[in-house]
């Protein structure tokens, strides 16, 4: 049996549970031919337990019009937000600090996000999400 072709990899950030074939995943779906309801199915329903969860998704659409998706963990960012029970980052993190997040929560969250981070060690994702949260205005106590 011939391997699938690739023929294009979407990637997309939706709210866990709530795909539907509105704006952004119908067009981005429909261009390749792909079926946007048997998408929103299976992917809510894969992410039925996260909501409230942003959860990034990677399609691999094959020649067939078939596809496969793979879930990521939330974005830095959605976690830290969170944690710090903040609505968004701020716009001026030299003079205003939103929030406060304690190492505790930094070392969960870099856990949960491990397998998406480019490190090889726990310590080394905990710096790379102090540095977002550095960079979001959060501070690290």
């Amino acid at each position: 049996m011939a391997s699938k072709t690739v023929k294009t990899i979407i990637k997309l950030q939706i709210p866990a549970g709530q795909a539907n074939p509105a704006p952004p995943i119908g067009p981005a779906l429909g261009q390749h031919g792909l079926s946007i309801q048997e998408f929103c199915a299976r992917f809510n329903d894969a992410t039925k337990d996260k909501a409230g969860d942003i959860i990034p998704v990677e399609i691999t659409v094959y020649d067939d019009r078939t596809f496969d998706f793979k879930l990521k963990t939330p974005p830095a960012s959605d976690l830290l937000r969170k944690a710090a029970g903040i609505q968004k980052g701020s716009g001026d993190l030299l003079k205003t600090k939103v929030g406060k997040v304690s190492k505790a929560q930094i070392k969960a969250i870099a856990a949960k996000k491990l397998p998406d981070l480019n490190a090889y060690s726990a310590e080394q994702a905990e710096k790379i999400i102090e540095g977002t949260a550095r960079s979001m205005g959060i501070e690290v106590k």
